[in-house]
């Protein structure tokens, strides 16, 4: 028998990877979550997943949930709308703790879910993993608390990372893309964003779990085709700020990510390569 066990998993990408997983693992597997309410370990044991109740801050909670377990994807995450405390206690301190427990347990893959703001602007091109983070403080701390994840994660010694990083997530009902308009209010229109949809996510993590040989690397997960300020308000059906008009892009190149890695050494396809197609399917 083979233990999953995935945190964040009511989050919007948890509570969206979980139940596609649940359908790809092997009859011999199991996937197990942490989370802190019944109400979510009821619904997911409903799914067919095994639930510890816990806080992922809580080194004996992070215990229980490691017992006898394989392999842990973490996506938990603390993101906007958070004190600063909290998404750096969630999103660094408790991932490296994770990474050394999950070392010292022998655990044999462990995928940390990141961002592609990690990577900063100012590179004239777009940011491949090779690239060393130097993430702007425009973003708040979420973007550099993901960073020295990262770093801590990295310097643990004997863990099997392998590190995914996320772009602009959306659809499936997530309030990610409708909420946009509060950050991109003073974006010139030609200004892009990155973005991947839920469904390319999840089989970006499952790929980073399963494929072999893959330690110690990072992909980032991104669809194929940047969305424009101006798009992004023609979906959400609000009007462009009249303000922006003569706006202008500094670095066109900021936020943006090239997914050839995860193409080419994973043999990842995004099932929605651009958000139009998502929303041609509904899929918004």
């Amino acid at each position: 028998m083979t233990t999953i066990l995935v945190t964040g998993a009511t989050g919007q990408v948890g509570r969206r990877f979980v139940p596609r997983l649940l359908q790809w693992v092997r009859p011999d597997e199991t996937v197990r979550v942490l989370v802190r309410g019944e109400e979510s370990a009821r619904h997911c044991t409903g799914l067919g997943a095994e639930a510890v109740l816990g806080d992922l801050r809580e080194a004996d909670d992070r215990k229980r949930a490691l017992k006898g377990v394989d392999d842990v994807v973490n996506v938990a995450a603390a993101f906007r709308g958070v004190p600063d405390e909290e998404a750096w206690a969630v999103n660094r301190d408790a991932a490296v703790a994770l990474g050394r427990e999950a070392a010292a347990a022998g655990v044999r893959r462990f995928v940390q879910a990141s961002t592609n703001l990690v990577y900063g602007a100012g590179r004239g091109r777009p940011a491949v993993p090779e690239d060393q983070p130097a993430p702007e403080s425009v973003w708040g701390v979420y973007p550099r608390s993901k960073a020295e994840a990262e770093a801590g994660l990295a310097a643990v010694a004997d863990l099997r990372l392998v590190i995914v990083r996320l772009a602009f997530v959306y659809g499936e009902g997530d309030p990610h893309l409708p909420g946009a308009g509060r950050f991109i209010a003073d974006w010139p229109a030609h200004r892009r964003l990155q973005m991947v949809h839920h469904a390319d996510v999840a089989q970006a993590l499952f790929r980073a779990l399963r494929t072999p040989g893959i330690e110690g690397r990072s992909y980032n997960a991104s669809d194929d085709a940047p969305v424009t300020a101006w798009d992004i308000h023609h979906l959400n059906g609000t009007a462009f700020p009249s303000a922006n008009a003569d706006a202008v892009d500094p670095d066109p190149w900021n936020g943006i990510a090239s997914n050839l890695s995860l193409r080419e050494g994973l043999g990842w396809r995004p099932v929605y390569p651009s958000v139009w197609s998502a929303r041609d399917a509904g899929a918004l």
